[in-house]
């Protein structure tokens, strides 16, 4: 069964860019799920570099849950504070410490004593606020604006980000010796269209999600719309996927989401479905190929669903007669473009009635009858 991973107050959540759930059911969040499980274990100081709406604070939430420490998980996304703020904010400060500063208070490192605090946005931070970052993880402790006496923590700390660091790192807006102090142990997550294997059980997920809140039984995917959710980029991530699947939610009919439903209005789709190009030379990337297992995979679930009877043979007469009509007809063509020999599509084309045994194809519907052309 696939690993589920949600924040723990869910339903009282505001909207936002975070993602909400992560699914591991692709091969490569499997990967992932391993990799970040066997980090979690130790106490290593860890970066997770992802797209924005990937997940990134739920692997965090996962990395504690199963460290085993005792004490709590803390986010704190560098990017909500103002630069006069953030420093009191991460390390605490004294009463009189700067105006405004009535009486002490910790800060977020002292909060997540024990226990794991999670810091989003790193690269935000200024880098006079990296100094310190820096120090405070060499040294385990931290000292409170306008205090002398360093107080020692035990805390594990976990950061993301969705810059690229390594750039940053050239241009002079992150320090290298933080970066690599940091990333320990590294943790890259990729985009949902990297996954796609996640989409459709996500997608299950969140319909389930919001039927509830919209009092719906029993909503469902059309074949379709399975297609058009694994064509699409999701620049979005898995944000995008919850916003795409609730508005399909409100406006489908008879508890059926279908394409039209869904709304995608993103950047592009990863393979042009309904005004296919003739492909390039040379075999398809390895990308393109899964795109297209999984919609193979989407039609085919979808017919068995449906109890279509003589499943085998509509799947077989719809490729040889989809590549016949691509191919114009021409039987040498649909040979090489299904990967067989033209004896073995002739006996195909015989089967499915598209040509006669004189080895003529049938006439074209609102046509007049059309040789074969044979090429050689």
């Amino acid at each position: 069964m696939e690993k589920l991973l949600t924040f723990p107050d869910l339903g009282n959540m505001a909207l936002s860019i975070r993602a909400k759930a992560m699914l591991f059911h692709d091969p490569r969040s499997c990967e992932l799920l391993q990799q970040v499980e066997r980090i979690a274990r130790s106490d290593a100081t860890t970066l997770i570099i992802g797209e924005t709406g990937t997940g990134k604070e739920l692997i965090a939430r996962h990395i504690h849950a199963q460290s085993g420490r005792r004490g709590p998980f803390v986010a704190v996304n560098c990017g909500a504070f103002s630069e006069t703020l953030i420093d009191a904010e991460l390390f605490g400060h004294e009463a009189g410490a700067f105006t405004g500063a009535t009486q002490a208070r910790s800060g977020w490192f002292e909060a997540a004593n024990e226990g794991t605090l999670f810091l989003d946005e790193i690269g935000d931070l200024s880098m006079a606020l990296q100094v310190k970052l820096l120090r405070v993880l060499q040294e385990r402790q931290v000292v409170r604006l306008g205090a002398r006496q360093p107080i020692p923590l035990n805390v594990r700390l976990v950061a993301a980000t969705n810059v690229d660091l390594h750039k940053a790192i050239v241009a002079d807006r992150f320090r290298s010796d933080l970066y690599y102090r940091l990333g320990v142990a590294t943790v890259r997550l990729p985009p949902l269209s990297e996954r796609s294997g996640d989409i459709l059980p996500l997608a299950r997920h969140f319909i389930e999600v919001y039927s509830t809140k919209l009092k719906l039984q029993d909503v469902t995917l059309s074949p379709d719309a399975k297609v058009a959710l694994l064509s699409y980029e999701w620049p979005g991530n898995i944000r995008e996927l919850e916003n795409v699947i609730h508005y399909g939610l409100i406006v489908c009919r008879d508890n059926v989401i279908q394409a039209e439903d869904l709304k995608l209005t993103g950047i592009s789709h990863r393979t042009q479905l309904h005004h296919p190009r003739k492909p390039a030379p040379g075999a398809a990337s390895p990308e393109t190929a899964d795109a297209f297992q999984q919609q193979l995979a989407a039609l085919v679930n979808s017919m068995i669903e449906s109890d279509q009877p003589d499943l085998f043979d509509r799947i077989e007469s719809g490729v040889v007669r989809t590549a016949f009509e691509t191919c114009n007809r021409n039987q040498v063509q649909t040979a090489r473009a299904l990967g067989i020999s033209r004896n073995i599509l002739r006996t195909h084309l015989k089967r499915f009635g598209l040509i006669g045994f004189d080895g003529v194809a049938d006439p074209v519907p609102g046509g007049t009858r059309r040789d074969e052309v044979l090429q050689h």
